[in-house]
């Protein structure tokens, strides 16, 4: 984590944090990317909980924010199943307990899912103070479809399933995001270009909102060519464009203008089956004619 200049001791709003789970993104890298919103939390709520307990109370000092003797739990994938019951009964008791992945928002590559939903379960509230995302920061910076996007977390480590789990993905119509270990990136690349293309448009984020940050940009050969030899460092998280559309067939555009046309008029018809495939508006209402004259 990037430390920035410290801040004066954070002075939370007087109100007690409400009782509830509450969850709370931290700074993917540059410490001040905290929102105040999270500094009120982590102020005010009676247990804090974390999936790295050094982090949280390292970024409680850069932003002067006192412990005041409240507990820190440790609840990271290694030991949840047996501080969950603990955290439970915190919140029964009708605590305010906050919890903060390692860096970014909870839940998305961390375990604590499993804590909200019990939490849920149990009828406790649970609320989201938002902030910094990997998966959002890079789609920001990426240059790729935002409009429909899948979060596919961390590929498996073998090769074999490595390439399954590519080829399952190599048809979705949306920006695919990864994270992936420096150690494995160039392995990563290499399926890609198996299974997904050589031209697939892929973009590797490393260190994002670090001081080294560094997005490379181009097809998925290209860029394993890019980081050849490399000694790759930091947080990787990898970007695949959306798959290419399959080239309609003469019977798809038929059916779909033979369905537009009971509903609609043929200029309407022509318009909306041009739009959905891709082909110039004459040629449809060219089909469309041909179609009603058969009719």
């Amino acid at each position: 984590m990037t430390i920035g200049t410290s801040s004066p001791t954070w002075s939370p709003d007087a109100r007690r944090v409400p009782a509830g789970l509450h969850f709370v993104a931290t700074p993917i890298g540059a410490a001040r990317d905290i929102t105040l919103r999270a500094l009120d939390v982590l102020a005010g709520a009676d247990v804090l909980a974390a999936e790295d307990t050094r982090t949280l109370r390292h970024l409680m000092e850069i932003h002067g924010v006192a412990l005041a003797g409240r507990p820190v739990i440790a609840f990271h994938e290694h030991n949840w199943e047996a501080v969950r019951p603990k955290l439970m009964r915190a919140l029964a008791d009708g605590k305010s307990v906050a919890y903060a992945s390692e860096a970014g928002t909870p839940l998305v590559a961390d375990p604590g899912y499993q804590l909200s939903r019990a939490a849920i379960e149990a009828g406790v509230p649970v609320i989201a103070a938002p902030g910094a995302s990997a998966v959002l920061c890079a789609l920001m910076v990426s240059g790729l479809p935002s409009d429909r996007f899948l979060f596919a977390g961390f590929p498996p480590a073998t090769s074999k399933a490595r390439r399954d789990f590519l080829g399952d993905l190599a048809a979705v119509q949306a920006t695919v995001i990864l994270y992936e270990s420096p150690k494995r990136l160039q392995a990563l690349l290499a399926a890609l270009v198996e299974t997904h293309g050589a031209d697939r448009r892929v973009v590797v984020c490393r260190e994002l909102t670090k001081k080294f940050e560094e997005v490379l940009r181009g097809s998925a050969s290209e860029v394993g060519a890019a980081l050849e030899g490399r000694d790759i460092r930091g947080e990787i998280v990898v970007l695949l464009d959306r798959a290419p559309r399959a080239a309609p067939s003469a019977d798809d555009i038929a059916m779909a203008m033979s369905h537009a046309l009971t509903t609609m008029t043929l200029k309407d018809a022509a318009a909306d089956v041009a739009r959905a495939f891709g082909i110039p508006k004459r040629d449809a209402y060219q089909l469309g004619l041909a179609l009603a004259g058969d009719a």
